[in-house]
């Protein structure tokens, strides 16, 4: 690219040269973000700037090369990313796995990990730089990681000079708006940011209604569920993010920010037991509402950077502080009954839940010579988790239970990374010794305390071949562990009528090894991606889910072991100037064995997104998507999902100097009405399917205004490096 881009410059200037009328020197502005002219007595030039982008370690989106950002969301953003998957439900898969964490500016959010769903769907891509999917972060991160991070960059070029900012508020058919506003100002060497957004959950747009049928494989009875849910409330978020520069080889930054919300969960239905020859066995109509449910997560950390003498050379100390407090109470009564196997009416269930997190870090890094850099760093953790539970009956006060339970993790760590580069060959390897204490504490006196020691070398290594300048070849071997959070370790007994559920406090840890082979073509007008894959986990956490007579009982245990083959597809094409397709494939196949249970799953899957878009006449541009899944896709031993179809259109134009308002108007599935989709359950105690359906919320037309003020030109400095903590998996979140 570089030989063909000098040559075609010589070719320009040797024009110019032979030229015989003195040549026009207009300012070059650019044609659209994915391309730029260069204009030279009538000689045009052109170049597509490249969305995609990839490194060593990770696969970069330039999302300010796309015109899309200036009106849609993150979310929206993210389905163009490779190896990124965005399901019908706004479910976020990396690399085809749920099992990852999100970073912001290169560091961990804990509220924005936990709540990634609702939050990128409040803020505006116009506020992102880029978004980078790291495919193998290395020993700094691998011990506490996970398969990959998902990194979204705030904006941060030039200078900046005075108060800039930005703000997109938008509108649904479906009652569901929502604002976001960001502000930045510079004063001296002292630099901060403000960013806040909210969105409104209304009715239409969380009504579901549900259609399941389970079977008792050993009594032969099915029940039936026919009910609908409701969970309307308001979400926010904010972040404020402070620098300031001592002097040229010290900088101090520190943040602080967190996502809140609160709603009004509230439904019900009919729940009936038909037995073999189709006669009701019992029935009762069923009504729950949550009047108090909210969650709140924090976090705040503070970073020391100081740089040496010699280039590159430079030491990190951080600190992070995680909180997270949830509580709920729910309510439900049982009305109508028939038959009714129960001694109560309902329940009255309160829980709260509170994590804890103090982390301490420390990163040197110093280059040895030419081609070769060294890092090493150490980590100490010191996480709480605790839980209240009480589950109250009415008309049934023998049956009421409550616990108090709290689980205490410490974890020391050292690591070792070392990379080197020569010519078109780069490589990076590392080793990561970890050890981990934790211990589970019943306040309540019910069992006895237990604790556990666990010591583990995480290694991984890449290497990478640039076999010119259009095309590279690497190789990635990774390994990660992953910890269980409250949700799963909480033993806490919650019941139902024919329904029991509870945690397993004796989880360990998950270690999963995976390897790669991604190839990469990056042309004038096309970009490709292929991405290889195996993944290997033996001790998965998953569901473990058994009857007795009519009752199914549900808990969890390191007692799944998944091999899984995939491959991942990027393609960008720009067949004309004014169209641009892109598309982000993924194709799986997973095999599920559980040795405890016998029991043996084979799914495969196809994710697939689509966009066309296309520049029309007076400055509009033109937007066509289609998304979805084909085949199964599963993440237990028991159930799989099946396909799913989503499509939508879009229409924009921007107004004003340096086009500082944008306005959208869009339109979802404009010809479906519902959105459903079913599960199936082929094996075990009970089996069935479950039909799931959104009357209203599929349908949708939606207007986005985007204005940006100012001279948007920095984001707050940051540390190089700082606190990541992302070896949870299943701890305190909106979705259980």
């Amino acid at each position: 690219m570089k030989k063909t881009f000098t040559a075609t410059i010589a070719a320009i200037i040797s024009l110019v040269g032979n030229a015989q009328e003195p040549v026009d020197t207009t300012t070059v502005e650019p044609a659209d973000t994915t391309a730029w002219n260069l204009l030279l007595d009538g000689v045009t030039v052109k170049a597509q700037q490249q969305l995609v982008k990839q490194e060593i370690d990770r696969t970069t989106y330039d999302v300010q090369a796309d015109d899309d950002s200036k009106t849609q969301t993150v979310m929206d953003m993210l389905r163009k990313v490779p190896m990124v998957t965005v399901d019908g439900e706004d479910n976020i898969l990396v690399k085809g796995n749920k099992n990852f964490k999100i970073y912001k500016n290169g560091h961990l959010d804990p509220s924005l990990t936990k709540n990634a769903k609702d939050i990128l769907k409040a803020m505006p891509a116009s506020s992102i730089k880029r978004i980078e999917v790291i495919t193998d972060p290395g020993a700094r991160e691998d011990a506490e990681g996970v398969n990959a991070i998902l990194n979204i960059v705030m904006m941060d070029t030039k200078r900046m000079q005075g108060i800039t900012g930005s703000v997109s508020a938008s509108y649904s058919t479906l009652n569901y708006p929502s604002l976001s506003t960001y502000l930045a100002a510079q004063f001296g060497k002292f630099i901060i940011s403000f960013d806040y957004g909210s969105n409104y959950m209304s009715k239409r747009a969380t009504r579901n209604d549900v259609s399941a049928e389970r079977t008792f494989v050993n009594t032969g009875n099915t029940q039936l569920v026919r009910s609908r849910t409701e969970n309307p409330g308001h979400v926010h978020y904010a972040d404020i993010n402070a620098s300031y520069d001592i002097d040229s080889l010290n900088l101090l930054s520190a943040s602080f920010g967190g996502y809140f919300y609160s709603v009004d969960v509230q439904g019900g239905g009919t729940i009936s037991m038909i037995g073999p020859d189709d006669n009701c066995l019992s029935r009762y109509d069923e009504h729950f509402w949550m009047p108090s449910y909210s969650h709140h997560s924090w976090n705040g950390r503070l970073d020391y950077e100081h740089k040496m003498r010699r280039r590159g050379e430079k030491f990190t100390l951080s600190y992070m502080l995680a909180l997270t407090r949830q509580h709920t109470e729910q309510e439900t009564n049982y009305t109508n009954t028939q038959d009714f196997a129960y001694n109560y009416t309902g329940f009255l269930e309160n829980e709260r839940e509170r994590f804890t997190e103090h982390t301490f870090q420390f990163d040197y890094v110093r280059p040895l010579w030419e081609g070769h850099k060294l890092e090493v760093g150490a980590k100490y953790i010191d996480r709480i988790n605790s839980s209240v539970t009480s589950q109250e009956f009415y008309d049934d006060t023998h049956t009421t239970t409550s616990d108090d339970f709290s689980h205490t993790m410490r974890i020391a760590a050292l690591y070792a990374d070392y990379m080197w580069s020569h010519e078109n060959w780069s490589a990076r390897a590392g080793v990561r010794y970890e050890y981990s204490y934790m211990k589970g504490h019943y306040r309540d006196g019910k069992s006895a305390d237990f604790d556990k020691h666990l010591n583990d070398w995480v290694p991984q290594a890449s290497l990478k071949y640039q076999i010119d300048e259009r095309q590279s070849l690497k190789l990635v071997y990774t390994t990660s562990i992953n910890r269980p959070g409250i949700i799963y370790l909480n033993p806490a007994v919650h019941s139902f009528p024919a329904a029991e559920q509870f945690g397993n406090a004796r989880l360990g840890s998950v270690r999963s090894q995976s390897i790669g082979l991604p190839y990469m073509y990056t042309g004038q007008r096309l970009t490709v991606q292929i991405w290889p894959q195996y993944l290997r986990v033996n001790n998965a956490i998953g569901k473990i889910v058994y009857a007795k007579g009519d009752v199914r009982y549900q808990t969890f245990g390191n007692v799944i072991r998944q091999n899984r083959w995939q491959i991942e597809g990027y393609v960008q094409w720009k067949p004309f100037d004014s169209t641009t397709l892109v598309a982000n494939l993924n194709f799986s196949h997973n095999h599920f064995i559980s040795s405890e249970q016998g029991l043996v799953q084979d799914c495969n899957c196809f994710y697939y997104y689509c966009n066309l878009s296309q520049k029309l006449p007076w400055r509009l541009k033109a937007t066509a998507y289609t998304f979805g899944m084909i085949g199964h896709s599963s993440d237990d031993i028991y159930t799989y999902a099946g396909p799913y179809f989503r499509y939508g259109f879009s229409l924009q134009r921007s107004f004003l100097k340096d086009d500082r308002l944008t306005v959208r108007l869009s339109a979802t599935a404009p010809f479906n009405k519902q959105l459903n989709y079913t599960t199936c359950t082929t094996q075990g105690d009970v089996v069935g399917k479950a039909d799931y359906i959104n009357t209203q919320n599929n349908r949708s037309f939606q207007l986005t205004v985007s204005f940006r003020f100012g001279s948007l030109k920095n984001k707050v400095k940051k540390t190089d490096t700082t606190i990541e903590n992302d070896d949870v998996q299943g701890g305190i979140s909106r979705t259980k």
